[in-house]
């Protein structure tokens, strides 16, 4: 991909819709609101309707969520979509270590990078053959630790299925919780001339830290997905201060009081939104796309509770967003600054705040390396990726 000219790099691409859902939506295989069953799902899945991009990930379920995605793909012709797979944990030889899921493939108690290629490309086409397809439009390594951000051979082993057919272009996906900052950008410096896209957590009440790595994605020619565009059902509307969770809720990570704060700011959005005739969540997505690398906007589909507003409701607001953006500058940067989440959260990756020697799976000690990179892209480690006082 390196050789090949900016010209015809850019024809490459796949043209995702503006607007995706990702199999982590529904509740069934990542625990969001109330799961649905399996004929609602498929039917929230299936390409049409406005909504031609799906987006799985090989570990949702264990496989599951793409022999689901598989299910409401079929029968579709293969050029009225475009999809996207995941790859990066290990649940075929991997043990899955409590809430922290399970292993990234690059762990070093697994395998050594003489094996990357070969777990690479096993893990790929196992995820093409659940999901009853014989190439992915994007596949993103998902979740990377360290070794995945900075790996030569890992990038290699990427390089390799593309060159094979298995996929028309590459990306990385940070998470799953927010930070990775300067991983991403370091990430996009070394193997920019392979990396399409990248997904990023991105919203109005979240612009910190994934703004950072708007630039950096610019100047390299990578175009973002952005995800959580709904801040936590935030922007759907229907989360009310003294929301019941269910237990299982991964929401309950977020501190006391984030409903109540969250309700506070958007009444104070609300205006911009009516305005353009949008609704929360439209606003939310136009935000995003405002942002010259945010090319899809892939926010969760929540079925809350004991709310009237369904997630095919849902669907139908997001299926009608297309880019561009109908914000002003002036309208963006007032949505921004209404929701500065600066210094909000500890954040993943390389940060500030990590201390010990050894690094985790997704927490690390900034490197004299990424310091000089911090420096290089104006950002200062201390007061822009520490969590505030």
């Amino acid at each position: 991909m390196g050789a090949l000219s900016e010209h015809l790099r850019e024809e490459s691409w796949p043209v995702l819709t503006s607007a995706a859902i990702g199999t982590w939506s529904g509740g069934r295989f990542m625990h969001f609101g109330e799961p649905v069953d399996d004929d609602r799902l498929a039917a929230l899945l299936r390409p049409g309707q406005g909504i031609a991009t799906v987006i799985s990930a090989d570990a949702y379920g264990a496989g599951e969520a793409d022999r689901l995605l598989g299910r409401a793909l079929a029968g579709v012709s293969r050029p009225e979509y475009t999809l996207v797979g995941a790859i990066g944990h290990d649940f075929y030889e991997g043990e899955r270590e409590g809430a922290k899921g399970f292993p990234r493939f690059t762990d070093p108690r697994l395998r050594g990078p003489e094996q990357y290629a070969e777990y690479v490309r096993m893990a790929t086409e196992r995820s093409l053959e659940r999901c009853g397809v014989d190439a992915f439009d994007v596949l993103l390594l998902h979740n990377p630790d360290h070794i995945g951000y900075t790996s030569e051979a890992v990038w290699d082993a990427l390089e390799a299925v593309r060159a094979d057919g298995l996929t028309r272009s590459l990306g990385v996906a940070p998470g799953p919780a927010n930070g990775f900052t300067l991983d991403v950008i370091d990430c996009l410096e070394r193997f920019g001339d392979r990396i399409d896209w990248a997904m990023v957590i991105l919203n109005p009440m979240e612009p910190w830290p994934g703004e950072l790595v708007l630039g950096a994605a610019e100047r390299h020619g990578v175009k973002l997905i952005t995800r959580v565009v709904d801040y936590g059902g935030l922007f759907h509307d229907d989360v009310l201060p003294g929301h019941a969770f269910p237990r299982y809720d991964h929401r309950g990570f977020r501190p006391a009081g984030w409903v109540e704060a969250g309700r506070e700011k958007l009444e104070r959005m609300r205006p911009i939104a009516e305005k353009h005739g949008l609704t929360p969540l439209q606003l939310a997505c136009h935000w995003n796309l405002a942002h010259a690398p945010v090319h899809v906007v892939a926010p969760t589909l929540i079925e809350e509770p004991g709310s009237s507003k369904t997630i095919e409701d849902k669907r139908a607001e997001l299926a009608a967003v297309t880019g561009p953006s109908v914000l002003s500058a002036e309208e963006v940067a007032e949505l921004r600054a209404i929701g500065d989440n600066t210094g909000s959260m500890l954040l993943k990756g390389a940060t500030p705040d990590f201390e010990g020697d050894e690094p985790l799976p997704d927490r690390w000690a900034i490197s004299p390396h990424l310091a000089e990179l911090a420096g290089r892209w104006g950002i200062e480690p201390a007061r822009d990726l520490a969590k505030a006082a």
